[in-house]
């Protein structure tokens, strides 16, 4: 048994070879993406992208991405309306 330790960069490039090999690149690739880290600052990105938009603009634009959605009619809009039923206040 050899228990050298080897350098991480060669432990990598053996594994992903493994992981290609048993479960396609495709796989590979999506199994890897979990452990990503990414870049930038989200928090203020996200400021200065909806940075003019109100709330209910914002979930306007969503739900009218997603056909066949049908909104949640326990949540209450800023105008009022929607919501619970009188009854089941």
């Amino acid at each position: 048994m050899n228990l050298a330790m080897k350098p991480l960069s060669e432990v990598t490039k053996r594994a992903v070879n493994v992981l290609s090999r048993e479960i396609g690149i495709a796989d590979t690739v999506r199994f890897l993406n979990q452990f990503s880290t990414g870049y930038g600052n989200y928090t203020d990105e996200r400021e200065a992208l909806f940075a003019d938009l109100t709330l209910d603009e914002i979930l306007s634009a969503t739900r009218g991405a997603r056909p066949g959605h049908v909104p949640n009619k326990r949540l209450k809009r800023a105008d009022g309306k929607g919501g619970r039923s009188a009854a089941r206040r």
